[in-house]
């Protein structure tokens, strides 16, 4: 059976989790059609190897990048090997919780015209740090592309791999998918989502260095909004 939603999880440096989080994901998903792709951001831990042996016991594709290129990168080459309708994004350290895709995907299905549903951490199980950047980070995007989206930074989101596709791509760009696919022409929503603390192993992609490269992606967007047109395609009797 052709699978009706494909999982895509990027992952760099996170071998503890991966083989919790993927028995989290089977178990979520045991009723619907669904593949889980994951995509090795140039680990050099023992991910490539432990995602070698998942892969051996259960379906479950698996790309790498022989270097990091970073998270968008990753998103990127496991939508382009994935092979559903639907995708589902989850961050690979565990803190989103796979048992939350059903109901994205039943109301995604239901409501026309809908393209991406945005998980919202409304209890985020982070450090201060992280929460106080990722709160100036979502007002600051807020006030500029006005994507009426609390939490871009949340990993798990569910869209259309087609309207995914026709997105420009850029380093980033995960970050910014609520303003892109609006200026697509797409129906964005957001809708709270459960948050876990990290149990096992650290954050591989930093606080700093993400707001720093933040405020460059920030006005190339909004440069985009601006330039960006949605014609009505006739076609002629």
């Amino acid at each position: 059976m052709a699978p009706l939603l494909s999982v895509v999880v990027p992952v760099k440096n996170e071998a503890p989790n991966i083989a919790p989080l993927i028995a989290e994901i089977r178990a979520a998903l045991a009723g619907i059609a669904h593949e889980i792709v994951y995509v090795d951001d140039g680990s050099t831990d023992a991910t490539p190897t432990i995602l070698a042996q998942a892969a051996t016991e259960a379906p479950l594709t698996h790309r790498r990048h022989r270097a990091s290129c970073g998270q968008s990168a990753a998103i990127l080459t496991g939508i382009r090997a994935a092979t559903a309708p639907w995708i589902a994004t989850l961050d690979g350290d565990g803190q989103n919780d796979p048992a939350d895709i059903p109901a994205l995907l039943t109301r995604a299905q239901s409501e026309p015209g809908l393209v991406l549903i945005a998980g919202h951490r409304t209890n985020r199980q982070d450090s201060a740090v992280k929460r106080f950047s990722s709160r100036f980070a979502n007002q600051l995007r807020a006030a500029a592309l006005r994507d009426a989206t609390p939490d871009t930074g949340c990993g798990l989101k569910l869209f259309r791999r087609d309207a995914f596709l026709e997105l420009p791509a850029f380093d980033h760009m995960h970050r910014f998918l609520p303003a892109l696919f609006i200026r697509a022409g797409g129906r964005v929503i957001s809708v709270p989502v459960n948050h876990r603390p990290r149990t096992r192993g650290a954050s591989n992609y930093g606080t700093i260095d993400r707001a720093l490269v933040g405020i460059v992606d920030l006005l190339g967007v909004a440069w985009l909004q601006r330039r960006g047109s949605r014609p009505v395609v006739e076609v002629p009797d």
